[in-house]
């Protein structure tokens, strides 16, 4: 070959090169309803991430204990290689780390993270995540939920930041007053404008936003559970994945009139010595948080009047909720680290008496929660605990959605006990222990070995998840099955090692629990 044909291919090459480098930076530039923004790859190039995407307007100032407002737009092209900052929240949890510079009222924000091939024109369906945290605490950018490696299974995952605690779930007589009527749950409509803008915008990532799973864990089940109640988020998602959680339980603050809940709010801000909304909105940030530490105080969501007019579980009864595919459950040791003091037979039994007071009651609750030697009353501390705590709530929600939702229920039972760690000890299957399985993100976790079992855990459970969000049922090739929740032997999956399927034989206790409230 001469030196001329060598020049002609060597300049070919190099043109090829440059046309590559122009394009895929191109991909990473994308054109939102607000204005362009230009993301970065991860996970070596095999992922593409925009981060710190704001989904509404700041809530501060004027707007702050309002319904989210639209984002403002922006002329040239917004840098999206950094996370937006966390909510304003007090310490919650120390396994809550955080990527961004730090917390503040200017926090609604989302992330999205799609395959580094994907294009406009992909239409793959959307993995919408809410944290969770108790509706005080979290992140969408906590390690754990990094989008390195779900979308690798041909997603578009969206993680959204939501406001907490005073900030989001506040609701007084006033605030009601000066809305109409309706006060709390900015948290929840958070979720809602993020869904919206989801809807709006993310056929520009590759997704479609005709099929949206929202799946969370703990308090974001809760939401999840909720926002499928929502008349406000009906028809901006069209299956939903619920991990540890819901808006079920007998003792929820969500059963409480607006009256008394408006009440509790005006309480809270007589303390804080202000005399107007103009002067509660102008106090410090921290002044607020700081007020929040005192004991008994919290905020959660509420029946307000506007977002939510009943309790969730009345939504349900009538049949009034989203009928779409669930795919629901919770794992082995919720109440793990509860019940981690040592519990005696006599212990356990003294506890049952003082729940129900007639004989006969406690002598059947202990033949579900049997008390024998020590080792099996602890072992029924633990089990009672998460019950009481997540799964009960959880049960009663998929049943809820069984009688009347009119479509698919996949439910699961997390079982692979994880070693001692720096965050948690004992080796339990605890509340929160699933999410890194979930999003594939088990090396985030600090000073725990990870076994091989808990990566082929993690794949599999990663299909499930995405298979379920792709078409609505969790099964696929190479999996072992998953039946659907049916009237015959309610069967679910053991999340295990090795996975497992079966009838719910725990269902008595449910029922027991169901049928015989326990004494407050």
């Amino acid at each position: 070959m001469g030196l001329h044909s060598l020049a002609l291919r060597a300049a070919a090459t190099a043109a090829l090169l440059t046309f590559s480098t122009l394009a895929h930076a191109d991909s990473l530039t994308v054109k939102t309803a607000q204005g362009k923004v230009h993301g970065k790859t991860i996970n070596d190039g095999k992922v593409k991430a925009w981060l710190g995407l704001p989904y509404a307007a700041p809530p501060t100032g004027e707007l702050r204990w309002k319904a989210p407002q639209p984002a403002a737009k922006w002329s040239g092209e917004r840098d999206a290689a950094k996370y937006g900052a966390h909510c304003a929240q007090n310490h919650v949890f120390d396994d809550m780390v955080f990527q961004d510079n730090g917390p503040s009222e200017n926090c609604l924000f989302l992330n999205v993270y799609a395959p580094a091939a994907a294009t406009a024109k992909a239409k793959l369906p959307v993995m919408f995540w809410i944290h969770g945290g108790g509706y005080s605490g979290g992140s969408g950018d906590e390690p754990r939920h990094n989008g390195d490696f779900l979308p690798l299974k041909g997603v578009v995952l969206v993680t959204i930041n939501y406001r907490l605690g005073v900030f989001g779930f506040l609701a007084t007589s006033d605030l009601a007053s000066e809305a109409g009527g309706s006060a709390g749950n900015y948290g929840l409509m958070d979720a809602v404008a993020a869904l919206q803008w989801v809807h709006a915008n993310i056929r520009a990532f590759g997704g479609d936003p005709a099929n949206v799973t929202i799946f969370g864990e703990s308090a974001g089940s809760f939401a999840v559970s909720t926002l499928i109640a929502a008349p406000s988020a009906r028809g901006l998602f069209a299956k939903a994945i619920g991990e540890s959680g819901a808006s079920f339980n007998r003792n929820s603050t969500a059963y409480v009139s607006p009256a008394d809940r408006f009440a509790s709010g005006d309480k809270f801000v007589a303390g804080l010595g202000v005399h107007s909304l103009a002067e509660l909105r102008a106090l410090p940030a921290q002044t607020l948080l700081d007020a929040t530490k005192k004991p008994g105080v919290n905020f959660p969501q509420n029946v307000d009047g506007k977002f939510l007019t009943e309790p969730v579980p009345e939504t349900y009864a009538a049949g009034k909720q989203a009928h779409i595919p669930l795919l629901a459950g919770w794992n082995s040791d919720e109440g793990g680290s509860i019940a981690a003091l040592s519990t005696t037979t006599e212990q356990f039994r003294s506890r049952a008496a003082a729940m129900y007071k007639a004989p006969e009651k406690a002598e059947e609750f202990l033949k579900l929660y049997p008390a024998e030697t020590d080792a099996q009353a602890q072992r029924s501390a633990i089990d009672l605990n998460g019950d009481q705590f997540i799964a009960f709530g959880t049960w009663r929600w998929i049943e809820a959605h069984r009688k009347t939702g009119d479509a698919p229920i996949y439910r699961y039972h997390f079982e692979l006990a994880a070693l001692p760690s720096k965050y948690h000890f004992g080796t339990f299957a605890f509340h929160s222990d699933d999410i890194e399985y979930v999003f594939g993100t088990l090396d985030t976790r600090p000073g725990e070995t990870i076994r091989p079992e808990d990566r082929t855990l993690s794949e599999q459970m990663m299909s499930y998840w995405t298979n379920f969000a792709k078409t609505g049922d969790p099964n696929g090739p190479g999996l072992p099955t998953w039946p659907k929740y049916n009237d015959a032997s309610y069967p679910l999956i053991h999340l295990n090692s090795p996975i497992t399927a079966g009838p719910d034989e725990l269902r008595p206790r449910y029922e027991f629990l169901e049928a015989n409230p326990l004494a407050r």
